[in-house]
């Protein structure tokens, strides 16, 4: 009989054999010209700029960034009713993350841009702020729920030093234990910044103008204009050009975190 060893590299050797005979069979048999005008199309893609970059993706970046900015505000005051010793803030803060958690965020981009205006005629919001509302409501729920559990991480000896020093229990929240619980929920949060960039997409319910399109809408519309999936890869290529490194920042603040420990 073969040892456990060799048994495993002869399945190793049949997966690798079974995705190169794949990978021939697809580069022999597909249309490479076809494929290329449907997908990087170099005039298509070059027709693209520079409106992709100084329009799409810098509403996208701004839409963004305005949410975030509104959910950590929002998130923060959320996770400090969700320890409060007051039973009714706590049952307001939970209500409300267990609502917006549970709703898909197209509905919320719905009823702040459709709804308020129904339920209260006459009331206008302006296209940034009906965003960063849309947004923030959905990203402070993940983002309260985040910095709680980062406040609960710092060790309880860091508040009991501070109040032994004289310190309030509200100035040790403040000034010792809310920057460790930032420390160690920077990866999470940057992890919610790359999804509320991808959720920047739903601006397109809205409607807007060209000069107020994302990069979805970019290039939904540019995919209609030219019959060619091209200018959804720049999209595409376009949000990489955020997730990605955010991604990377994500992955060294977790080792760094991890060695800290």
């Amino acid at each position: 009989m073969r040892s456990p060893r060799r048994r495993g590299q002869v399945v190793r050797a049949v997966q690798y054999a079974l995705l190169v005979a794949v990978v021939l069979v697809v580069a022999l048999t597909a249309d490479w010209g076809q494929i290329q005008r449907a997908f990087l199309d170099p005039e298509v893609a070059a027709a693209q700029f520079p409106s992709v970059l100084s329009v799409a993706l810098l509403n996208t970046v701004t839409f963004t960034l305005l949410g975030f900015a509104f959910g950590l505000a929002l998130g923060l005051v959320l996770a400090l009713m969700r320890l409060s010793s007051v039973g009714p803030y706590r049952w307001l803060a939970t209500g409300y993350i267990e609502f917006f958690r549970g709703l898909p965020a197209l509905l919320v981009f719905l009823a702040i841009g459709t709804g308020v205006p129904l339920a209260f005629p006459g009331t206008f919001l302006n296209r940034y702020v009906t965003i960063m509302l849309a947004l923030g409501l959905v990203g402070a729920a993940y983002i309260g729920e985040t910095i709680r559990a980062g406040i609960q991480a710092v060790p309880r000896g860091q508040v009991e030093a501070a109040r032994s020093l004289g310190m309030s229990q509200g100035r040790a929240m403040v000034t010792i234990v809310i920057p460790q619980a930032f420390r160690i929920i920077l990866p999470p949060l940057t992890n919610e910044l790359i999804m509320l960039t991808k959720d920047s997409s739903l601006a397109f319910l809205l409607g807007s103008t060209t000069a107020q399109q994302e990069l979805a809408q970019f290039g939904r519309q540019a995919l209609t204009q030219y019959r060619s999936l091209t200018p959804v890869l720049v999209a595409g290529a376009c949000y990489l050009i955020i997730t990605v490194p955010l991604g990377i920042l994500v992955r060294r603040l977790e080792a760094r975190t991890a060695r800290s420990r």
